[in-house]
């Protein structure tokens, strides 16, 4: 039995962008059985089919979703040792910090992530060292395509960088349940990658620290760039990093330098982390920072974070349409400077950049 069905429903509420027009339809969901049966009632009708889940990775357009949205409600944390099983519903950052106090490692650095738990796995969700394909063992989803519930074991679902088989298959796969491999290292984190983490905890990058110290650090850092959401504080009304790392081959990589150069001169040195296959991770915000979009950036009521330049922010009153003019002005400001083209992390409904 379905907990809500509202028509006209507005959907601007539903995202952390607070942005966007109304659904045809909304449903909301709190079991997988409501899931699925809410699925395939609109995949028969050939109805499109909106997924909303904490709504803090969509930008949805100005004349809203004309079609089913459905709300994934769902609730479910169950622990069997150090094996985790959350519901796609669970609400993400307090799944994390019930993993701290049981003792868990493997997630503690991605406290304070708004959202849902059944996002975690489509964008391979990842901050400050971490990302969940290093712990997740099994994720549960219904196939919309085969009309079944299948269990995608971590290789089969096909994990690399804010990517994976969901994403690379949107329309296929609704994510029910995500199982977890959790460590007890009796209260200490896992390895401590991320070297502004590590400083912060006065540890060596590669150390372990205690668990609660290392969830508190995190939540610091992400507070102090507008990522832990507060509704007061118009920094955080935001889909978080809306721009991905670029992760350039040699050849694109050699290229981006000579442009560096050309703008900054030749001391300027770029971020630069290794990637797979031979290629260079470079920093999204370092880019756009240094090509004249710095905090706070914008006249409008779409504006870029006065804490972070990854962010774009409303500040309140903006329209979907502000915000997309204010990305395609980056977008073309970094391109233009460096030779890079940016590309947006959050799924965009009914609108593109």
């Amino acid at each position: 039995m379905r907990v809500q069905e509202i028509h006209d429903a507005p959907l601007a509420p539903l995202t952390t962008f607070r942005l966007g027009g109304p659904a045809t339809r909304l449903v909301t969901a709190v079991t997988d059985d409501e899931v699925i049966a809410a699925v395939r009632e609109a995949d028969t009708a050939g109805v499109p089919l909106l997924i909303i889940g904490g709504g803090s990775n969509l930008v949805i357009g100005d004349k809203g979703f004309e079609g089913t949205a459905l709300r994934i409600a769902t609730r479910g944390f169950a622990l069997d040792g150090g094996r985790l099983e959350l519901a796609a519903g669970e609400v993400w950052t307090d799944a994390v910090a019930r993993t701290v106090e049981a003792g868990l490692a493997g997630l503690e650095c991605l406290a304070g992530i708004p959202g849902s738990a059944g996002a975690t796995p489509i964008q391979n969700v990842g901050a400050y060292g971490q990302e969940v394909s290093a712990t997740i063992s099994e994720v549960v989803a219904y196939d919309r395509r085969e009309d079944r519930t299948v269990t995608l074991t971590n290789a089969e679902c096909a994990f690399s960088y804010r990517h994976s088989r969901f994403k690379q298959h949107p329309d296929r796969y609704v994510v029910l349940r995500v199982r977890f491999d959790l460590e007890d290292a009796d209260g200490l984190s896992a390895p401590v990658r991320y070297a502004e983490t590590a400083r912060l905890l006065g540890v060596e990058p590669g150390g372990r620290a205690e668990l609660s110290a290392v969830r508190r650090a995190v939540l610091e850092l992400r507070a102090g760039k507008g990522m832990v959401l507060d509704p007061a504080d118009h920094d955080t009304w935001s889909a978080g990093s809306f721009f991905t790392n670029p992760i350039l081959d040699a050849g694109e990589y050699e290229a981006f330098l000579g442009r560096v150069r050309a703008r900054l001169g030749d001391e300027a040195a770029p971020p630069a982390y290794p990637a797979a296959d031979g290629r260079t991770k470079t920093s999204a915000a370092w880019l756009i920072d240094r090509a004249g979009f710095t905090k706070g950036y914008g006249s409008g009521p779409a504006r870029i974070s006065t804490k972070h330049t990854l962010a774009l922010t409303n500040r309140g009153e903006a329209t979907t349409e502000d915000l997309l003019a204010l990305a395609r002005e980056v977008v073309a400001g970094v391109r233009d400077a460096f030779g890079v083209t940016l590309v947006n992390e959050p799924v965009t409904v009914g609108v593109s950049l």
